[in-house]
């Protein structure tokens, strides 16, 4: 069986194409850690690869991808609630 007649394989590896693009944007200087494509990169790559983790009962894996995904979120979120928080104001925040 072929990767392209799999799609649990595509999906997997769509996922782990976006975290490791993040990663290695933000590791040469590319993309922030605190923008915007690097925290959706991030949450999206990893809820993928937690469910296909799910999938294969990959505890170990479904842990990992768990965590990661809930701690993306949570920078996401407070990148969301800070630009909110500036844009009430009137105040320009520096993003996280």
């Amino acid at each position: 069986m072929t990767l392209m007649s799999n799609p649990v394989q595509l999906v997997s590896l769509t996922g782990a194409l976006l975290q490791l693009a993040a990663y290695a944007l933000h590791q040469l200087g590319h993309l922030d850690s605190k923008s915007y494509p690097y925290q959706l990169a991030n949450v999206i790559g990893s809820l993928i690869m937690s469910v296909v983790a799910s999938l294969h009962h990959d505890v170990g894996f479904i842990l990992m991808e768990g965590v990661w995904c809930l701690t993306s979120a949570y920078g996401l979120i407070r990148l969301i609630r800070g630009q909110a928080r500036g844009r009430a104001t009137g105040i320009k925040h520096r993003t996280l």
